[in-house]
């Protein structure tokens, strides 16, 4: 199969609760990189703060680059799972046999 198919992220039941838990972590680093960037944003109002309110920002950024290395993770993750037969596209099963 390839990569970024959604027929892939349906193809069994492991595969389904591989993409449930992907997108579960995906959302974490969403709502902490969101949470990041608003307190940083607030901290940029004081001047006591802006140190921290940068560091804040930086770490925001750097969750948001996370977030596209997690899709690519669970692409790759759900590409080494074996799919059932009945997923497979028509014919693959057949050329599957013949190299063996």
């Amino acid at each position: 199969m390839k990569f970024f198919s959604s027929d892939l992220r349906r193809a069994s039941p492991d595969h389904a609760e591989l993409v449930r838990r992907y997108e579960l972590a995906r959302t974490l680093v969403d709502f902490l990189a969101a949470v990041f960037f608003i307190v940083g944003s607030v901290f940029f109002f004081y001047d006591s703060l802006l140190f921290a309110g940068t560091w804040l920002f930086l770490i925001g950024s750097i969750l948001f680059a996370v977030r596209p290395t997690i899709r690519l993770a669970l692409e790759l993750h759900l590409t080494r799972l074996p799919v059932p037969d009945e997923f497979r596209p028509y014919g693959a099963l057949a050329e599957k046999q013949d190299r063996t």
